[in-house]
Order: structure tokens, then C-alpha cells, then sequence
């Protein structure tokens, strides 16, 4: 029998590539939106269930008769004031809930890379705290951890376009990020297999210096990288935390976090940063 997938998250960068894989595994797909409108941005979904993840009363009756549940949800820039603990803590709970009424069989989080040892940072907090109350449930689970997301690292590209790109500290730190279709395939590759915990990155591991100058070439700019004190991330961190909300400072300070880490996922997929910036540009999408 084929196995009935909710997708919640559906209308986002990882959401709509896991719908389009789903589809193309043989699963049906009920697709979890906001609104009529959001339907033409998950077109191949079998279903649509219009709801909101804050208002658990709109969720009544968006699992029955699934079998797994996947949820891409989570706000990377704060939105209608919502917050991380709103979205990614709340917003997931209400979803949590529905599924262990329902006794769906599975339920996979998509959370980030080095989440659990970083619940310090508000968006930690709020992803980790979910993953948290996902173990205690009694549902069987899968947590996935990727790294940054090709889309994120359009942050490199838009400062290259001014012709200058700031690091802190030495810029050497390393990270691979992944594309959206090999995410989509290997979360697909987990909610089959086994291994209730795991995270992945793209093929391709960098330092922050490659980057820029990657990003600085694809727009055929000098390579003008400037290296900053790491002291002046720390000071920008705390300045944030004193003077604005988590709403304001919660993006940032993640940020401003990774880039003073190494973030080495294992490797996986087949596709590479430099030919979604040659994308990027070539779409005028900077």
C-alpha cells in the first residue's frame, strides 16, 4: 500500500524540493499551506490542508490517515512577530500533538546543524527544546541536522556584489553547505531507514575565505576580502542581546555564531555551490 506523507513546511526552500521527491519515490503527498493561494507553490501535492501551526485549532483532522510526517517548519528571518519559541518550539508542538492523537507512524524534524550543542542561541533553544518533547512522545522519529542551505549563502553573494566581503578572524573556518534536491533525497533516505538521528552537508567543504572568493569570481569582481577582529563579532552579539528583542537579535546572533565554528557535516549529494551561484547571477536573483 503506498504510504500517505503530510509535508508541513511545504511552501519553503527544503519543503517544496521533499514534495517534488516524494512524488517522484511513489509516495502521496497532503501538502500543509496558509492559504489558497500558497497551492500553485506545491502544485504536484496530492492534497492540500490550509492551516495555521501557531492556531493548533486550525489543525484538527491534517493527519488522518498519514502515515509519516515531515516538518520543514521554522522562521530563519523573524516574520509578524512571531518568534523561534512561536514557530519552531510552539508551532511544531501543535503539530506533535495532532500526530500522536492520530498514531501517525513516523515523524521527521528537520532542525540544523550543531542544534543540539548550541541551545544557548534563542533559535537553539526552540528547535532543541522541540526535539526534546519529539523524543518524549513515544512516536517513532527521525531528527535531521543539515548544514546552511545554498539559498543562505546568497548573504556571500550579495555582499560580493558591492565589490567587498567581510569575515571575522582569519576566515578560515569550514563549512559545506547543501542544496535543497540532495536534502530533499537524503531526508527521504532517512525517513525510510533506520537511524533515528543524523546530519548532512553538501559535497563540497570550504573555508569561509574560498567562499567569498568563490562568490567574488562568479560576479566577476576583484577578490577584496576584508578580515575583521573576531572581538568585534563578540561585541556585535552582545550589543544586539542589549539593546533589541529575539525577534531583532535571534538571526543575527545564529549567524554571527556559525561563523566563528567549523560546520563539517558529512558529505553528500551532487550538486555544488558554484553552479547555484552561476544560477543566481545568471537569474539576476542577488
Amino acid at each position: 500500500m503506498t504510504k500517505r506523507v503530510l509535508v508541513a513546511g511545504a511552501t519553503g526552500y527544503l519543503g517544496r524540493e521533499l514534495v517534488k521527491e516524494l512524488k517522484h519515490r511513489g509516495y502521496w503527498v497532503r501538502a500543509l499551506i496558509r492559504s489558497e493561494k500558497q497551492k500553485e507553490l506545491v502544485s504536484l501535492a496530492d492534497e492540500f490542508f490550509i492551516a495555521e501551526v501557531t492556531k493548533p485549532e486550525t489543525l484538527l483532522g491534517c493527519m488522518t490517515s498519514i502515515d509519516y510526517v515531515f516538518s520543514t517548519i521554522g522562521i530563519t528571518r523573524q516574520k509578524e512577530g512571531m518568534t523561534y519559541m512561536d514557530v519552531d518550539y510552539k508551532g511544531n508542538l501543535n503539530l506533535l500533538h495532532q500526530g500522536c492523537i492520530t498514531d501517525v507512524e513516523r515523524f521527521l524534524y528537520v532542525s540544523a546543524i550543531g542544534g543540539d550543542k548550541l541551545r544557548h542561541l534563542e533559535i537553539f533553544k526552540a528547535k532543541e527544546g522541540f526535539v526534546d518533547k519529539l523524543k518524549e512522545s513515544g512516536l517513532d522519529y527521525r531528527v535531521i541536522r543539515p548544514n546552511g542551505f545554498f539559498s543562505d549563502m546568497k548573504d556571500f553573494l550579495k555582499m560580493a556584489n558591492s565589490g567587498r566581503v567581510f569575515l571575522f578572524g582569519k576566515g578560515d573556518k569550514k563549512l559545506n553547505p547543501i542544496d535543497g534536491r540532495d536534502l530533499a533525497k537524503v531526508c527521504i533516505d532517512k525517513m525510510e531507514g533506520n537511524k533515528r538521528e543524523c546530519s548532512v552537508g553538501g559535497p563540497d567543504v570550504m573555508s569561509q575565505r574560498e567562499l567569498a572568493a568563490l562568490a567574488l569570481k562568479t560576479l566577476n569582481k576583484k577578490e577584496n576580502i576584508v578580515c575583521l577582529p573576531d572581538f568585534i563579532r563578540v561585541w556585535i552579539i552582545a550589543l544586539l542581546r542589549l539593546f533589541t528583542s529575539s525577534k531583532t537579535y535571534g538571526p543575527y546572533e545564529f549567524f554571527l555564531t556559525a561563523m566563528a565554528n567549523d560546520n563539517i557535516a558529512p558529505t553528500y549529494g551532487e550538486h555544488h555551490l558554484k553552479d547555484y551561484f552561476n544560477e543566481q547571477v545568471l537569474k539576476n536573483s542577488i
